[in-house]
């Protein structure tokens, strides 16, 4: 749907739930938490550029494991004119934080997987020696 004089492509609800596979519930709880703002035009919503935009940040800074107080910190920044130096300054450094949080999480993961795998070689033996018993009985 395209909105004369906006030169702006507008997107319903169900549009944008298709085009980025969320659910309407999903899109109203972020516009309830203010991380999208879309126009209203009676009891619609139409969706800007600026808010696919937005919902594509949130949905990559969830991915990433950023709380939705970070992700609305962040997407705030755009605005406050410096052509986005803090944005992306802070956006950067929260960036690195979480990087070296689940590289952290990676390599406890890895250590557990590792023990885990040795319980079940242990345990595998254990139920091997129990059938051989078993069938020599």
């Amino acid at each position: 749907m395209t909105e004369k004089g906006m030169g702006d492509t507008l997107l319903t609800i169900g549009e944008m739930c298709a085009e980025f596979g969320v659910t309407p519930r999903t899109l109203r709880f972020y516009e309830a938490k203010e991380l999208i703002i879309p126009r209203r035009v009676g009891t619609r919503r139409l969706y800007t550029r600026r808010c696919r935009a937005r919902l594509k940040l949130i949905l990559q800074g969830k991915r990433f494991g950023f709380s939705l107080e970070e992700i609305r910190q962040l997407l705030n920044l755009y605005d406050i004119g410096d052509q986005q130096k803090t944005q992306f300054s802070r956006t950067y450094a929260l960036g690195l934080e979480r990087l070296r949080a689940m590289e952290a999480q990676r390599s406890e993961l890895d250590a557990a997987i590792t023990e885990l795998r040795q319980q079940l070689a242990w345990g595998e033996q254990i139920l091997e020696r129990e059938d051989l018993q078993r069938a020599s009985a």
